[in-house]
């Protein structure tokens, strides 16, 4: 049970972080972060980190409930990680992306905590 309750955490704080990253590779919303233009390269990295993170969080949820019900599960923790991205991105920019970088070694700590103890 409580392994299961880890891998659905570590998915929805790597939907989280990916959708951070892709939010980031966006002119307007790189501005609003960070008040600059973001450089080519910068655009291109989080675009990759975006997608990887988006990729990466399948893991966990097929390790909890196998790959055929991991992958439906994982579509709905896209739609809740960019849920909560929607809402904190207007009030609290700064606070947001910087909880998606918290995300990421969260998320991989609960992944080996997991990994760990089976």
């Amino acid at each position: 049970m409580m392994q299961t309750m880890l891998n659905v955490f570590a998915a929805l704080l790597l939907c989280y972080a990916g959708m951070t990253a892709l939010c980031l590779a966006m002119d307007r919303h790189h501005n609003q972060v960070l008040k600059r233009a973001p450089a080519a390269s910068a655009r291109q990295g989080f675009r990759w980190a975006g997608w990887l993170l988006l990729a990466l969080a399948v893991v966990p949820c097929a390790w909890a409930w196998g790959l055929s019900i991991g992958v439906i599960a994982w579509f709905g923790f896209l739609s809740a990680g960019a849920l909560a991205l929607v809402f904190m991105l207007p009030y609290g920019p700064r606070f947001a992306a910087m909880l998606g970088a918290g995300s990421v070694v969260a998320s991989l700590l609960m992944m080996l905590i997991v990994k760990v103890s089976t």
